[in-house]
């Protein structure tokens, strides 16, 4: 019997040492994850948002234009992949839908959080964050809607730390794991110190979240373990190197420069042409 996403990721989980995530954004992204031997990824809303609609990360992308994302993305690799569920797209009952939909589509897990919608990047300013009952009924709507059946793991994500407080958010973390929350997410702790709190004070699964140049320290995969978090997430760095490669090719093109690229066997590989020869060649007659 075939294992599902989200039972290949509870397996991921229970091995020791700190599990690191990159972020994907399409499904070439994705491959090249694969192909690089991680053994998951992440499809950020920030990257989708960029890469599919040219837009920041303020709420602007629709649960359909997400799911359908993850629908491309899941179907083109066999590691479980996470996917950014936002707020959760409405009410409880929008929740619940939202979970399961994105069980249905293939992802593995996925994050939920606590800002008012519509929502936008935790590294960025302008969050407001909903009432403690309400991140209760919005991560109680998920973990009831895992219960009932779809397959998917639930990441609990407080941005309470730029809003009110890093005890808040440390007090909502604790919550949403005691709720049921498979893995629980502290967004932007600004320094060490308090990265340290956050792992000493809330049980379950951690996630860092490490973007380039934001507000939360990069620190190496020992440090993020020995702290005790369990994953480490770089959600951004697939984006932001593909922007500074189109932006240096387009510049040398426009000069009248050779711009060095991969050549065009590799280009033919990283997309699947070899997989598609080898398939074709299977049903020649």
């Amino acid at each position: 019997m075939k294992t599902s996403p989200a039972e290949r990721l509870r397996q991921i989980l229970n091995q020791p040492g700190i599990l690191v995530l990159p972020g994907c954004h399409d499904a070439l992204s994705a491959r090249l994850c694969e192909q690089a031997g991680f053994e998951t990824a992440f499809m950020s809303g920030f990257a989708v948002a960029a890469s599919r609609l040219g837009l920041p990360d303020t709420g602007l992308i629709t649960y359909a234009e997400m799911l359908n994302q993850g629908q491309n993305i899941c179907s083109a690799v066999t590691i479980p992949i996470w996917g950014d569920g936002d707020t959760g797209f409405g009410n409880a009952i929008n929740i619940k839908r939202t979970v399961k939909g994105y069980a249905q589509a293939g992802f593995a897990c996925i994050m939920l959080e606590d800002q008012v919608a519509p929502k936008r990047c935790g590294h960025t300013q302008g969050k407001t964050i909903v009432s403690r009952d309400e991140a209760a009924m919005r991560i109680q709507a998920a973990v009831d809607a895992r219960n009932e059946g779809a397959d998917i793991l639930i990441m609990a994500r407080t941005d309470a730390r730029a809003t009110d407080s890093l005890e808040e958010a440390i007090s909502r973390a604790q919550m949403f794991h005691d709720i049921g929350a498979d893995i629980n997410f502290v967004e932007a702790p600004e320094s060490i110190e308090e990265m340290q709190q956050y792992c000493q004070q809330v049980a379950g699964h951690k996630v860092a979240n490490l973007i380039e140049h934001g507000k939360t320290p990069v620190l190496t995969h020992e440090q993020l373990a020995a702290m005790g978090y369990k994953i480490a997430v770089y959600p951004l760095t697939l984006l932001n190197v593909s922007i500074q490669a189109m932006q240096r090719s387009l510049s040398a093109l426009k000069s009248g420069n050779q711009t060095e690229v991969m050549h065009f066997s590799e280009l033919t590989h990283a997309v699947g042409f070899n997989d598609y020869y080898a398939e074709e060649e299977k049903y020649r007659f």
